[in-house]
Formats: structure tokens, C-alpha cells, sequence
């Protein structure tokens, strides 16, 4: 069982404690990263995902209020019922800012709570795995370079996932639900032009991330073979040839990282321009409707605002997509080291 944390120094900004996990009495990796975000996390994942929840109502709010402004006060030259609109139209902005802030810290709290747990409990048990080993020529008994990356930097990437790993798809897939649910039931055929424009990312994206995930494990493993190679050069001796082969694999990192920029960037390009696609769409459409009579501006400027505030949601969860695919690659090559 690891030792417990204690905080000593007293200039310390915040005085908030990590989560204590209760050891379970098996150093066994979680067989999942699903299961290790609720080893790590536990019912704080419902409290989480229950602000979700309210950020992601407060989030689609807002269009309502937007259609009722045109409609109701501005067309109509209502000041009272303007300045009343106004009002709780700040006040929910203000609303869903607290909230989502609390949210992001509740979330953090959470993901670090996770790396610092990770990185006592696997320091704790290479160092039992060092003590037992007294082969000099076995593999295992020198892997200095390739535990300082697992713990350094690896778990990091790992735990972060911990806080947001639940509550982030919620918030986002709630507003988008919300929202296009909103839409479809005010004016269908407005909302389901804008709908059509979003499907090609969904179809599109995991087809990338797959190509991704490979490059990534890739990348991972040859890292960790750079830094065990760095940890075995000899001081006062030439090294030429762990030199040769540290210089080969900083090669293949670049080349790879090359291949990562050009996946990445270039779906965000493609997200980006269907993002766009959408309100023009719908600007095109149902300018059309407002033409003929059969729809009002207040509706038209609503979606245009509603499908601009679903852009953001549709990039994060594909962001999240991609960061979920890439945690479960480090959870599997993390677990793999630890077995």
C-alpha cells in the first residue's frame, strides 16, 4: 500500500487534498480504461456527470430566448418584455459560467487526484521489481529509461483522462441533442438541413482516428525503447553504437510525428469546414421559407446561433473521440509494462 500524501509546504496556493483511492489488495491494471476511471474515480463520476447535465441545459437555453427577442419584443416593440428576456438571458449565461467552472474543477481534481495515485503506486512497485532482481544481463533488471516515461509522462496523459473521461461526451452530446431536438420540433425541415451537414463527420472521423491510434502506439513504444537506450550509455565510454540507434529513433519519432500532424490537422481541417457548411445551409434554406411565409426570422436567427454554439460540442466530442482512442492505447501499452 502506498504511503499516504501529506502537504508540508505551506506557501501552497490551494490546501485541497488529492482523492484518497481505497487500495483494493490487487496491483493488477484495470482490465479496461472504463474500469480504470471508476477504480480511480468512483460515484464522484455521478456528481460529475450531473453537472454535465445542467451545463449542457443552461448551454441550449439561450436559443429560445434568442427567438423570442426577434419575435416577441424587438418585432413588436415591446421594451418591457426586452429588458425581462435580457435579463434572464444573462443571468443564465452567468449561471452556466459558474457552474461550468466548477465542473472544470471538479474534473481536475479528479485527474490529478488519479496521476498522483498512479505515479506513487507504479513507483512503489518497479522499486519491488528492482530489489528482486539480481541477473545483470537480464532485460527486465535494467528499464530505468523506460520507467522514468511511463511515470514521468505517460500516466500523466493517462489520469487526465480520469476527470472528463464520462462528464465531457455528456455536456457535449447533450447539447447537441438538445439543440437539434429543439430545432427539429420548431422547424423540422430548417433543422434537419443543418443536421445532414453535421452526419459526414461522424462517418469520416473514425475512419482517420483508426490511422492515428496506430501512430501513436507506435510512437509510444519507440519512445520507450529511446529512453531505455539514453539510460544504458556508459559515462567515459564512446557508445557509438547506442548513439547510432538513439539517433535512428529520434529519426523514426520525427517521421512519425510528421505523419501525426498531417491525420490531425487535416481532420480538423475537414471538421472545420463542415462546421461552417452548416449555417449556410441553413441561412440558404430557410431564408427561402422566410421568403415564401412559411417561417420567421427570430427562428432563422435562433438556428443560425444554435447550429454556431453545436459547432463547438461537435468538435469536442470528436476531439474526444480521438483523446478517448488514444488514453485507451496508453492504458493497454501501461498495463502491458506493468504485467
Amino acid at each position: 500500500m502506498s504511503p499516504p500524501l501529506t502537504l508540508s509546504d505551506q506557501n501552497l496556493m490551494f490546501k485541497i487534498k488529492p482523492r484518497t483511492t481505497e487500495p483494493t489488495g490487487d496491483d493488477t491494471p484495470a482490465s479496461s480504461l472504463w474500469r480504470y476511471i471508476w477504480r480511480m474515480s468512483g460515484w464522484h463520476q455521478v456528481a460529475v456527470c450531473s453537472l454535465a447535465v445542467l451545463v449542457a441545459i443552461l448551454g441550449i437555453a439561450p436559443l429560445e430566448l434568442q427567438r423570442r427577442l426577434v419575435d416577441d419584443a424587438i418585432s413588436k416593440q415591446n421594451l418591457d418584455l426586452l429588458v425581462t428576456l435580457a435579463s434572464i438571458y444573462g443571468a443564465i449565461i452567468i449561471l452556466q459560467g459558474v457552474i461550468k467552472l466548477g465542473l472544470r474543477m471538479y474534473e481536475g481534481w479528479l485527474s490529478e487526484s488519479a496521476i498522483a495515485h498512479n505515479r506513487r503506486h507504479l513507483t512503489r512497485l518497479y522499486a519491488e521489481d528492482q530489489t528482486g532482481h539480481h541477473d545483470p544481463d537480464d532485460k527486465n533488471a535494467n528499464n530505468n529509461g523506460r520507467a522514468v516515461s511511463i511515470i514521468g509522462g505517460e500516466i500523466e496523459k493517462l489520469g487526465g483522462f480520469v476527470g472528463d473521461g464520462l462528464s465531457q461526451p455528456i455536456v457535449n452530446s447533450g447539447m447537441l441533442i438538445f439543440g437539434l431536438g429543439y430545432m427539429l420540433s420548431v422547424e423540422p425541415i430548417v433543422g434537419l438541413i443543418g443536421v445532414i451537414a453535421l452526419i459526414p463527420q461522424v462517418a469520416l472521423v473514425p475512419v482517420i482516428q483508426k490511422r492515428i491510434n496506430a501512430l501513436i502506439e507506435e510512437r509510444v513504444t519507440k519512445m520507450r525503447d529511446v529512453s531505455d537506450e539514453l539510460s544504458q550509455l556508459a559515462p567515459g565510454k564512446k557508445n557509438t553504437q547506442t548513439v547510432d540507434e538513439i539517433n535512428d529513433g529520434v529519426l523514426r519519432l520525427f517521421d512519425n510525428r510528421m505523419k501525426l500532424f498531417l491525420l490531425k490537422f487535416g481532420m480538423k481541417a475537414l471538421i472545420n469546414f463542415l462546421n461552417a457548411l452548416a449555417p449556410i445551409c441553413v441561412l440558404v434554406g430557410g431564408g427561402y421559407l422566410v421568403i415564401q411565409g412559411e417561417t420567421s426570422v427570430g427562428i432563422i436567427v435562433a438556428f443560425i446561433s444554435g447550429f454556431d454554439r453545436m459547432s463547438s460540442p461537435m468538435r469536442e466530442l470528436l476531439s474526444y473521440y480521438r483523446v478517448a482512442s488514444q488514453a485507451a492505447v496508453q492504458h493497454r501499452l501501461i498495463a502491458k509494462w506493468m504485467t
